[in-house]
């Protein structure tokens, strides 16, 4: 065994043990350890990439070295390799964005609670990327919705914690669907293990036995995730989730928490269903359905915004949309894109968040858009970072969100007949209910106005101009080498199983 396959479950236990000890110093080393520690966790991430990547395979790593069925397992390739590192480097941009804002919007005697709450998130997070076992996976899933619902409230005003406990209460009705399909699924298998449970549901469904429950526990554990990742219509906590939390907190929640849920997801319809079953349940028909009306609608919502912040909350609804439609294709090009896309809003949301908090501070911290005209010229790298995000959302070429269109387009055009038009119908509309808003925004931003804000001065703010730049690079570059990144996820998809 190399000791490079120990590296998932040691990403893992830092990240607690750091939360651990956060929890008893300042707020200062506290947020010093937690920056130590996502760069340590992303070097780590990208040594087991690199090794993944060499060796051509996947790898399971039995904790405490107790054999299936009995024992924890960590199972990792490309993929999962991927995306750990993807998360932390986000989280890391994402942290150091809204560092400036985070001293003003948190109590500081409350600073290293903030950093437990990142700490765990991130331990959450990898866990659910990396864990084969579907009990440690439900697990870490309350421990990722805690954390989010820290993060929205810590700035302790009446909307975060109305906010906070609607975003709790929706995701407690997601995680009582989740735990009863678990429940069902173990009930029918007798494994908690996701291979395991895999050889167990192929062989139910061969036999014919078990169908009702077992289609049950599929659309419990479907619909619970979807309702924890804000698909449409369950996105009923999102706008304000996002928008009055503080500046980092929503850059890390519409970046990266829906994500992991997200990638569960599609573990499920791999290792623990398998993707054939997944179609025979008709799951695929019901996403797509809802992807596609979360495509329109998340975009409609978006337009009639007049806060900056809640609109860019609302077009993650649309963006989530375009995730599940590509799921509910239910082939092979249709994942591939999803995944894709799950990496390109990642880095596009984050930045689109950090940017218009540089926008807002050269607006007297307003969010209004009528008081945002000519901040781009108040905050330059503010405006060219949201201009950026901004043409990546519509898809022009360069930037990522072209990619993921193209992806999605090819995907639609191998899919049936039957979903080829609506899909490419919703896809041009989406793209022009996108330029809408998000080109309306550059253009106020940028209209030339007399202002009583003062220009934001580089001095002072060289942090946040390095990290829009950072932002900035990472799109162009999944826009620009996406062929490799690519073939990653479809070798990645490849060893799911």
């Amino acid at each position: 065994m190399s000791f490079v396959e120990n590296y998932p479950a040691f990403s893992i236990i830092l990240c607690m043990a750091a939360a651990i000890v956060s929890s008893g110093i300042s707020g200062k080393y506290a947020r010093k350890l937690n920056m130590v520690l996502i760069c340590v966790v992303a070097l780590l991430s990208a040594i087991t990439l690199e090794f993944c990547c060499r060796t051509q395979t996947f790898y399971v790593y039995s904790m405490g070295r107790f054999p299936a069925p009995w024992g924890n397992e960590i199972r990792f390739g490309v993929l999962e390799a991927m995306m750990a590192l993807f998360f932390s480097v986000i989280m890391f941009f994402s942290i150091l964005g809204g560092r400036k804002q985070l001293f003003r919007e948190i109590d500081p005697f409350k600073e290293n609670l903030y950093y437990v709450l990142l700490d765990l998130l991130l331990s959450s997070l990898l866990a659910l990327v990396y864990t084969n076992d579907m009990f440690t996976a439900y697990v870490f899933i309350e421990i990722n919705t805690i954390s989010a619902c820290g993060l929205i409230m810590i700035r302790e005003n009446g909307h975060t914690v109305e906010a906070a406990m609607r975003y709790m209460i929706m995701s407690l009705i997601g995680s009582g669907l989740i735990l009863f399909g678990l429940c069902t699924l173990y009930d029918i298998t007798g494994h908690l293990l996701m291979s395991n449970i895999k050889l167990a549901v192929i062989e139910v469904a061969q036999t014919g036995a078990y169908h009702v429950p077992l289609v049950i526990s599929i659309i419990f554990l479907g619909v619970g995730l979807a309702i924890k990742s804000a698909l449409f219509p369950f996105h009923s906590w999102l706008p304000d989730s996002y928008g009055f939390s503080t500046v980092s907190s929503a850059a890390i929640l519409s970046s990266l928490v829906s994500k992991g849920y997200i990638f569960l997801l599609i573990k499920i319809f791999y290792r623990v269903i398998g993707f054939e079953v997944i179609a025979e349940s008709k799951l695929f028909n019901v996403l797509f359905v809802f992807g596609l009306c979360g495509m329109i609608f998340g975009s409609i919502s978006a337009i009639r915004e007049n806060d900056i912040r809640r609109m860019i909350a609302f077009s993650s609804v649309a963006q989530i949309g375009y995730i599940y439609m590509g799921f509910g294709l239910g082939i092979e090009a249709g994942m591939v894109a999803s995944v894709f896309h799950i990496l390109s809003h990642a880095a596009t949301k984050s930045m689109l968040f950090i940017s218009a908090a540089g926008l807002t501070d050269a607006s007297g911290g307003s969010k209004r858009f009528v008081d945002l005209s000519g901040a781009g010229y108040r905050n330059v790298i503010a405006g060219i970072t949201f201009t950026v995000g901004a043409l990546s959302m519509v898809g022009l070429p360069l930037f990522s969100g072209f990619i993921s269109k193209i992806l999605f387009a090819q995907a639609a055009v191998e899919a049936s007949p039957k979903k080829m038009l609506p899909t490419l119908i919703c896809l041009g509309i989406s793209v022009i209910l996108n330029a809408i808003y998000f080109l309306k925004t550059v253009l106020r931003i940028y209209v030339p106005v007399e202002s009583e804000y003062k220009s934001i001065r580089f001095k002072g703010n060289e942090l946040f101009g390095v990290i829009c730049i950072c932002f900035i690079i990472l799109n162009m570059f999944l826009g620009m080498f996406s062929e490799p990144i690519v073939e990653l996820i479809e070798e990645g998809l490849a060893y799911f199983a």
